[in-house]
C-alpha cells in the first residue's frame, strides 16, 4: 500500500519546525482545538455543582461527567472511519459546530435534562476533535516532527488543565456559570479558523490509493458498534456499584458480551490479541492511560482522607504530574530526533519510572512513616515516566499506521484512552463503595487500586517489545 496522499518533505520544509511558516497554521489551530477541549472539560467539572444546584440535578451528578465521556466514544469512532474515507477536514468541521452547540445547548438550559443533551453534544464533538488532533498530526507532518507536535499536545492539554479550574470558577462566582460555555464560541472560531482551511488542502486516500470498504450489514457498522460499545461499558460499570451479588455478575455479563465484539469492530485487526505493531502499540495507550489516569484520580482521596491533607496539597501533586508530563514529551521528542528507532525502549523506561512513582504515592497514602509532600514528589516522577512513554508509544503507533488507516488508528488510540480511564475509575469507584467508609476500609481499597494500576504500568513495560512488527 502506498501512501502517496502524504507530502513529500523536503530538508528545508523540516528545518522551519512546526511553528516555521509551512506548519505554523496548522500547529496553532490543533493546538488551540485540543486546549479548548481540555479547558471546557476541566471548568466545568470545576463548576458541575454549581450547574446541578441551580437545575435541580444533584440526583444525577454523575451524568454531568457520564454523559461528555459515553458519547466522546461514538464521536471519536465515527470521526476516525470518516477521516479515513473523506480526510479530517470534514470530520474536524462537524465535530466544532457539534461541539460549539453543545455549548450553547448547556449554556442556556433551564433544565437538568436539556444540561445533559448538551453534555452529549459537547462529548460527541470532544470525541471528534481530539481523534482528528492525531490523525492530522500523522497526515500533514513528517516523522521528524510528529514527535514535537505530540509534546506540544501534552502542553496544549496541561495548560488549559492548570488554569481552567481556576478561570471556570471566576465565571461563574463573577458572572454566572452560564458564561463558562458562552467563553467557547470565540475560541471554538479562532480555532477553526486557524485548523480547517489547511486541513482542506491535504490530499486524502482516493481512488486506488484507499482500500476498498468490507461489506457490512448495518448492524455492524462503526456507528451501531460504538454504540453498543458504549452502552455495554455502561453496563458494566453500574453493575460494579450493585449490591446484590447475583445481578451484579449478570448485569456485568451482559455489559462485557455487547462490549467486547464492539470493541473488536471498532479498532484494528488483532488489537484484542495486542499482536505485534499498531495493535500492541493500542494497548499500551490503553495500559499508560489505566495506569496514570486511575491513580490520578484517587491521589487526592488518598491523600485528604488517610493523610489528612487539604485539597490544596492534593491539587499541587495533580499539577506537578501534569507539568513533568510534559517536560517528559519534551525529553522524548529530543530522544526521537537522536534514535527513532529506539522508541520502544522509551516506552520501557518511562512506563517503569511510572510504576516507580505509582509506588511512591501509594507508599505515601498508605503509611505514616513516609512524609504526605513525598506524594507530590511521586506524582512528579510518574508524570515524566508517563510523558516518555506516552509521547515514544503514539510516535511509534502513528508512524507504523499507512495512511489510509490513519483515521482508525488514531481514534482507536483515543478510545483505548477513554475506556481503560472509565473501567480503571469505575472498578474503583466501585472497590470503594464495596469496602465502606471506615479508615481500614479506605486503606484496603486503595491498596486494591494501586496494586492494579501497578500491574497495568508493569504491563506497559512487557509489551514495550511489540511496538514494532
Amino acid at each position: 500500500m502506498t501512501d502517496v496522499q502524504r507530502d513529500p518533505v523536503t530538508p528545508t520544509d523540516d528545518e522551519t519546525g512546526v511553528l516555521g511558516p509551512r506548519y505554523r497554521a496548522l500547529t496553532l489551530g490543533v493546538l488551540l482545538s485540543v486546549g479548548m477541549v481540555a479547558f471546557e472539560s476541566l471548568g466545568v467539572a470545576t463548576v458541575l455543582p454549581v450547574i446541578a444546584r441551580d437545575l435541580d440535578g444533584l440526583g444525577a451528578y454523575g451524568w454531568g461527567l457520564s454523559a461528555l465521556m459515553l458519547a466522546n466514544v461514538v464521536g471519536t469512532v465515527l470521526a476516525g472511519r470518516a477521516a479515513d474515507r473523506r480526510g479530517p477536514a470534514g470530520p474536524m468541521t462537524l465535530g466544532m459546530v457539534v461541539f460549539l452547540a453543545g455549548c450553547v445547548v448547556a449554556g442556556v438550559a433551564g433544565s437538568w435534562p436539556l444540561f445533559l443533551v448538551g453534555r452529549v453534544l459537547q462529548g460527541l464533538g470532544v470525541g471528534a476533535v481530539m481523534a482528528m488532533a492525531y490523525t492530522v498530526i500523522g497526515l500533514a507532518y513528517p516523522e521528524a516532527l510528529r514527535a514535537r507536535m505530540f509534546a506540544l499536545l501534552s502542553s496544549a492539554w496541561t495548560v488549559p488543565s492548570l488554569v481552567g479550574p481556576f478561570a471556570a470558577g471566576l465565571l461563574a462566582d463573577g458572572v454566572g456559570w452560564r458564561w463558562v460555555f458562552g467563553m467557547m464560541l470565540p475560541v471554538v472560531a479562532v480555532a477553526a479558523a486557524l485548523t480547517l482551511p489547511a486541513l482542506r488542502r491535504l490530499p486524502h486516500a482516493t481512488g486506488a490509493d484507499a482500500p476498498a470498504p468490507a461489506a457490512v450489514p448495518w448492524w455492524r457498522g462503526p456507528l451501531v458498534s460504538s454504540v453498543q460499545l458504549t452502552v455495554g461499558t455502561a453496563l458494566l460499570l453500574h453493575a460494579l456499584l450493585l449490591q446484590d451479588v447475583r445481578l451484579l455478575v449478570a448485569l456485568a455479563v451482559v455489559g462485557v458480551v455487547a462490549a467486547v465484539p464492539a470493541l473488536r469492530r471498532v479498532t484494528p485487526a488483532g488489537t484484542l490479541a495486542a499482536r505485534r505493531g499498531v495493535a500492541a502499540g493500542i494497548v499500551v495507550r490503553a495500559l499508560l492511560s489505566g495506569a496514570y489516569f486511575g491513580s490520578e484520580a484517587f491521589l487526592p482521596l488518598g491523600l485528604q482522607e488517610l493523610r489528612g491533607q487539604s485539597a490544596t496539597a492534593a491539587g499541587l501533586g495533580l499539577s506537578a504530574g501534569a507539568l513533568t508530563w510534559v517536560a517528559g514529551s519534551f525529553l522524548q521528542a529530543r530522544w526521537d530526533g537522536a534514535r527513532p528507532t529506539a522508541r520502544g525502549r522509551g516506552v520501557a523506561v518511562g512506563s517503569a519510572v511510572l510504576l516507580v512513582g505509582t509506588a511512591a504515592i501509594a507508599l505515601t497514602i498508605l503509611t505514616d512513616a513516609v512524609p504526605a509532600w513525598c506524594a507530590v514528589l511521586g506524582w512528579a516522577v510518574a508524570g515524566l515516566g508517563m510523558g516518555v512513554a506516552f509521547n515514544a508509544s503514539t510516535t511509534e503507533t502513528l508512524g507504523q499506521a499507512p495512511a489510509t488507516q490513519q483515521g482508525l488508528v488514531s481514534s482507536s488510540l483515543q478510545l483505548a484512552q477513554t475506556l481503560a480511564t472509565a473501567l480503571v475509575a469505575g472498578v474503583g469507584g466501585a472497590a470503594l463503595a464495596h469496602a465502606g467508609t471506615s479508615v481500614p476500609a479506605l486503606r484496603t481499597a486503595l491498596v486494591a487500586v494501586f496494586v492494579a494500576t501497578g500491574v497495568l504500568a508493569t504491563l506497559s513495560v512487557l509489551l514495550s517489545r511489540r511496538l514494532r512488527p
